[in-house]
């Protein structure tokens, strides 16, 4: 098939989601001879209908939150994008736990929206609650194996004659409900309403009210979270003098018992 351009799409609150889809997204294009363009839905203010053709691949990504798309971003996925008969490649990033559905789901909500998906892909990436979980990720290897997905990507596309079926990918269907957090003593870890806290080496530079996914963070005071947290952590990440931190209990035991039994490293897959 005939591709204009390669389309890059993401939600991505730490930046690891955004590295790995423009990568595959780049790769891909180069080996096609075609521009890529990339469009970040991270940011509230940004977010507006994106409408996509049969002449376009788009590689569209999102991290996995509790084993599904991100649930406040699900209806954004569902309601912004159009593909209009657009080659697309669902791609998810996860912190050295599962994947779960969310490859799966991503899929299902692309082909509900107009895309054909064609490949498929979840590479794990360093945990956005811990630096001991997948440290470093994606590495090399993982650097390689998204390369050598690219180019197989970038084949598929050239060599196709006609609409393929869905990408077969893991999970299960119906989608399962999302992941329950647990805690160190292997109970339900609840933490829905915990928000970051602010502080005193705040210096009011706004750079976490402009990181916030769901523009939660009072833009005069920061120290004020409004709306609905997500446990992103863009705030924590994103803050210069380290001023935004958890401190809900349920929430640092659920990250302590992903320290304990998450260890070995997460294998990244891919699916043509």
């Amino acid at each position: 098939m005939k591709i204009s351009q390669v389309k890059a799409v993401f939600y991505s609150a730490t930046g690891n989601t955004k590295k790995v889809v423009l990568a595959i997204a780049e790769r891909a294009a180069g080996k096609l001879g075609v521009p890529v363009e990339a469009y970040d839905f991270s940011n509230p203010a940004k977010r507006a209908e994106q409408q996509y053709g049969p002449d376009e691949l788009v590689i569209f990504g999102t991290p996995v939150y509790a084993g599904r798309i991100p649930n406040k971003m699900l209806p954004i996925v569902q309601g912004l994008f159009k593909g209009n008969g657009a080659l697309a490649v669902p791609v998810v990033t996860f912190g050295n736990r599962s994947f779960d559905n969310g490859l799966i789901e991503l899929r299902n909500e692309l082909e509900n929206n107009g895309f054909h998906t064609i490949a498929g892909a979840a590479f794990a990436a360093q945990h956005a609650f811990s630096d001991k979980l997948a440290c470093g990720r994606p590495d090399a290897q993982d650097m390689e194996k998204l390369t050598d997905f690219a180019d197989s990507v970038a084949d598929k596309v050239t060599s196709l004659t006609e609409i393929p079926a869905p990408v077969a990918v893991k999970g299960t269907e119906p989608i399962d409900k999302y992941y329950t957090p647990l805690g160190t003593d292997g109970k339900p870890a609840v933490f829905l309403k915990a928000k970051p806290k602010t502080k005193d080496t705040c210096i009011n530079c706004k750079a976490c009210v402009r990181a916030c996914p769901m523009a939660s963070i009072d833009k005069e005071d920061p120290s004020l979270v409004s709306g609905v947290c997500i446990k992103c952590q863009a705030c924590v990440k994103t803050c210069p003098k380290h001023a935004k931190y958890f401190d809900d209990p349920a929430f640092l035991s659920h990250v302590a018992m992903l320290e304990q039994t998450y260890t070995r490293p997460a294998e990244s897959e891919t699916f043509l």
